[in-house]
C-alpha cells in the first residue's frame, strides 16, 4: 500500500513519516507534499491507496483536496487531521468518503489504530470468499493426488494474497483448511491421520507458513502410506477410465469425481500434466481408435463410427479430415481397402 502524507509544516511532516514507518506493517512507499496543489501533481505521479491531509493549508487546503480526489479517485483511502476549531470544518469531508479524523496533536497509536482498521477492511476485499474457497479446493487436489510441488505453489500464491492479513487472521484460515481437509480425508473413508486438526502456533507469518506446509507434507507421505503400495496416478486413472469409454459420453465431471478432486482442479491439473485439454483428449483418442478400426477391412465405417461414440456420421467424417487431412473413405483407400 502506498502512502501519501500532506501538511504544509515541515516538521509536521516529518514527525508524520516517522509514525508511518514506525507501524508493524511496511508500507510500500511513503511520499510527502506541502499543500493540496502539489499533492495533485504527486499523484500522477505515484497513485497512493491512502492519503493522510491536514485540512488548513495554503494554495489549497484539505477539504478542497478531498472534494477533487473524491471525484477523480473514488476509492481512495483518506484520513483527515485537524485541530478543535477545524473539526467541525473537516466534517464537511463527510461527503467526501472521509471515514478517518485525527485530532492534534497526533501520536503514533492514535494513527496506527486507524491504520490497524483500514488495513483489516482492505485485507477482507482483498481476498474473497470465491477465491479462498477455489484455493482449498486447489490444495485438496494436489494433496490428493501427491502433486508436492504444486501443493507448494499453491502456498506461496496464499502468502501473496494473504500479505495484508494479521497474524491471528492468517492463523484462523490456516485452521479451518485443516479442519476442512481431515474432514475430507474422513468422509472418503480412506484415510485419517491423528493430530491434524491440532491448531498451528506460531510467532511470525513465516513460521506459520512454514508449520502448515510441513505439516501438509507429512499428511501427504501418511497418505501415500496408506495406500501400501496401490496408489494410482490420479492423471492415468483418468486417462484409463476415459480412454475405455470412448463410445460414451464422459463428462469432465464424472472424471474429477473419480480421482476425488473438484471438476475445475482435475481440468487445470489435467491440461498441465497431459498438455491437452479433456475434450481434445478424448476427441484425439477417439480418433486414433477410429484410424485403427479403419484398417479392419470388413468393419463398415458407419459402424466404426459409432464404436467411438458418435452417432451422427457426418460430424465424424468432418472431426476425422480435421485431425489427420483426408476424410475415413480416402484413409481406406490410402490403405487399398475399398
Amino acid at each position: 500500500m502506498k502512502v501519501l502524507i500532506v501538511d504544509d509544516e515541515p516538521i509536521i511532516r516529518s514527525g508524520m513519516m516517522k509514525m508511518v514507518q514506525q507501524y508493524t506493517q511496511p508500507f510500500q512507499t511513503i511520499e510527502t507534499a506541502n499543500n493540496g496543489l502539489e499533492a495533485i501533481d504527486r499523484f500522477s505521479q505515484f497513485e497512493p491507496d491512502l492519503l493522510i491531509t491536514d485540512i488548513r493549508m495554503p494554495k489549497m487546503d484539505g477539504l478542497e483536496l478531498c472534494r477533487i480526489l473524491h471525484t477523480s479517485h473514488p476509492n481512495l483511502l483518506k484520513i483527515v487531521i485537524s485541530g478543535y476549531n477545524d473539526f467541525e470544518y473537516a466534517q464537511k469531508c463527510l461527503s467526501y468518503g472521509v471515514k478517518h479524523y485525527l485530532l492534534k496533536p497526533v501520536t503514533p497509536p492514535d494513527l496506527h489504530d486507524i491504520f490497524d482498521q483500514i488495513l483489516k477492511l482492505h485485507a477482507q476485499s482483498c481476498l474473497s470468499i470465491s477465491k479462498y474457497v477455489a484455493w482449498i479446493e486447489r490444495i485438496k487436489g494436489s494433496v490428493w493426488s501427491l502433486q508436492m510441488d504444486e501443493m507448494s505453489r499453491l502456498l506461496a500464491e496464499w502468502r501473496e494474497s494473504c500479505s495484508l492479513l494479521t497474524i491471528n487472521q492468517i492463523k484462523h484460515l490456516l485452521d479451518e483448511v485443516l479442519h476442512l481437509l481431515d474432514n475430507y480425508f474422513q468422509e472418503k473413508k480412506q484415510f485419517n491421520m491423528p493430530g491434524l486438526q491440532e491448531p498451528l502456533s506460531a510467532a511470525t507469518r513465516e513460521d506459520l507458513y512454514i508449520l502448515f506446509e510441513c505439516r501438509m507434507r507429512a499428511l501427504m507421505k501418511e497418505l501415500q502410506c496408506s495406500r501400501q503400495g496401490n496408489y494410482k496416478d490420479p492423471m492415468e486413472e483418468a486417462k484409463v477410465y476415459i480412454d475405455t469409454r470412448l463410445s460414451v459420453e464422459v463428462t469432465l465431471a464424472e472424471v474429477a469425481d473419480l480421482i476425488g478432486i473438484s471438476p475445475s482442479y482435475f481440468s487445470t491439473l489435467f491440461r498441465k500434466m497431459t498438455g491437452e485439454t479433456f475434450v481434445s483428449y478424448r476427441m484425439n483418442k477417439r480418433m486414433e481408435k477410429a484410424r485403427d478400426l479403419l484398417s479392419i477391412p470388413h468393419k463398415r465405417t458407419f459402424d466404426i463410427a459409432i464404436e467411438v461414440g458418435y452417432e451422427d456420421y457426418p460430424h465424424f467424417t468432418k472431426t476425422f479430415k480435421k485431425i489427420y487431412g483426408v476424410s475415413p473413405s480416402e484413409y481406406r483407400s490410402s490403405m487399398g481397402i475399398k
